[in-house]
């Protein structure tokens, strides 16, 4: 290697060596599509992390911080990706906000995102998630899209002539299929397919089997939404390579979807590969079947960790007016349209049940209150029920409620879901758990979305404040479970700041049938 790239394979002498004899040595792995807010950590923290685990590219959409502070938040995340070896390459977010119905912090017009073109690691346009916009010809939207030629997907469900129109209008790729079907259709006409393995959302096992010698070259891993403490304990594409292999794939098409598949996807021609012109991105491993990555090389230098470093803080809003009793209360009796928790999966499903709003919190049946916050302007709170959370007691809530991000909460008693609120606002951002006089918080200093603390801190505050969620009786995961629940482009059910949203319908409906 000279000059960060690749001269050559063969018999080189060097003005420096490494003895690597014993190991295996693939190229640098790169996740197709990132939202690096998710993991609560700044660009800078999250690249320490995954590189150690063998990332060298990251393909990021900041649609979550540029909900929050718009332009702003885009700068923000090119700011902290320059200060990483980890290359960073933007895809600038096309939906913000996500539906004509949504309002978080900002509004982003093809304007805005015209000024990023061309700019130094933005390399096209994100998640297209308005897929209503793209079938009727929404003109902002089909400018967006006119400015660049690498345009990423996001159509859950999507089929039929319609998936034909929107592939028409220019979409590439997506990383919403949940079932083998469905990425099978997605691939068969044209489209890359990207295998999602976040902390909730596992597609993985069920999508496999769509990988075989003549598929690899259009499939790619992505973790989309993978937390500090998934990232840590599990790993990143690593730990896709390692359960790709376990449930039956050939490890030399993992590593291609880890590599050069994902560079090919999105015309990376310098890298994806351990040949002469290429990037000396790569890491060295142990064993293929273990996949234990033990070096990691980015632009021909051993990747050392420096440590800590603060980050810069964006000024974020944070302007909820903490609701009362009288604003949160439900009343009526009836069939509910109750958000169900698919475990594993973004995806809800649109419950029907009996429902006597004097007895909610139902927690025999699990069905309980949860409360959405408008954040930016104080214009009050919107009110929904949910299952499969698990609280039996307490409440908790959180800044991190994708796309708007507003303030969540869910809980057992009114008095606790207000209580958390109001520690969220205090806090300018953060994950709460409450019960009784007990209060942990994780605090997301960075547009409360992300912590500007070292991430072995932010670990042990997260483990504090899930282990407090997990003693009230709730999942396993329950702060990304509860950050999806107002997601209004991801099918069935949904509560945003304005009540019950239903995302077949793609409008507002009555708690009440």
């Amino acid at each position: 290697m000279k000059d960060g790239y690749i001269i050559g394979l063969g018999d080189y002498e060097g003005k420096k060596e490494h003895d690597l004899s014993g190991t295996y040595v693939v190229p640098g792995l790169i996740d197709a599509h990132v939202h690096i807010e998710s993991s609560l950590l700044a660009p800078a923290e999250y690249a320490r992390v995954v590189l150690t685990h063998g990332t060298t590219t990251v393909i990021a959409d900041p649609h979550e911080i540029a909900n929050v502070c718009g332009v702003a938040g885009i700068e923000y995340m090119l700011a902290g990706g320059a200060r990483t070896p980890l290359d960073i390459l933007i895809m600038l977010p096309s939906c913000v906000p996500a539906t004509p119905h949504d309002m978080g912090g900002a509004r982003l017009t093809a304007a805005d995102l015209a000024r990023f073109r061309g700019r130094e690691r933005v390399i096209g346009l994100a998640e297209v998630m308005n897929v209503p916009g793209v079938l009727t010809g929404d003109e902002d939207l089909r400018a967006k899209m006119d400015l660049f030629e690498v345009i990423d997907g996001h159509a859950p469900s999507l089929s039929g002539k319609d998936l034909n129109a929107y592939i028409h209008a220019g979409v590439q790729s997506d990383h919403e299929s949940t079932t083998l079907s469905e990425a099978l259709e997605k691939l068969l006409r044209g489209m890359y397919v990207m295998i999602r393995e976040g902390s909730t959302e596992q597609n993985l096992r069920d999508l496999l089997p769509l990988v075989n010698r003549c598929t690899a070259p259009r499939c790619c891993f992505a973790t989309d939404d993978r937390h500090a403490g998934t990232l840590v304990r599990d790993g990143h594409i690593d730990d896709c390579i390692r359960k790709a292999t376990t449930y039956g794939l050939e490890v030399e098409l993992a590593l291609r979807m880890a590599t050069l598949s994902a560079a090919e996807r999105f015309r990376l021609h310098d890298r994806g590969a351990i040949a002469p012109g290429r990037l000396g991105d790569f890491c060295v491993i142990d064993d293929p079947d273990r996949f234990c990555v033990l070096r990691t090389f980015k632009r021909g230098v051993e990747v050392i960790d420096r440590g800590y470093r603060p980050p810069e803080v964006p000024v974020a809003p944070m302007h909820a007016r903490v609701p009362v009793q009288d604003e949160i209360r439900i009343t009526g009796a009836g069939e509910a349209r109750v958000i169900g928790v698919v475990p594993g999966h973004i995806t809800t499903r649109d419950l029907r049940c009996p429902v006597d709003a004097a007895a909610i919190p139902d927690t025999g049946r699990d069905i309980l209150k949860a409360v959405v916050t408008d954040r930016y302007r104080g214009r009050g709170s919107g009110v929904g029920l949910v299952h499969g959370l698990g609280l039996q007691e307490g409440a908790i809530a959180g800044s991190v409620s994708h796309d708007s991000h507003n303030i969540v909460a869910v809980g057992v008693d009114d008095r606790d879901i207000i209580r958390a609120i109001a520690e969220v606002v205090r806090l300018g951002g953060g994950l709460v758990a409450v019960s009784g006089n007990e209060v942990t918080t994780l605090p997301l200093e960075c547009a409360g979305l992300m912590s500007a603390r070292p991430y072995d801190e932010v670990l042990r505050r997260l483990a504090a404040v899930e282990a407090h969620a997990g003693e009230l009786g709730a999942i396993e995961n329950p702060f990304m479970y509860l950050s999806f629940l107002a997601l209004t482009v991801i099918p069935e059910l949904r509560v945003t700041e304005r009540g019950v949203f239903d995302v077949g319908a793609f409008s507002d409906v009555p708690l009440f049938c």
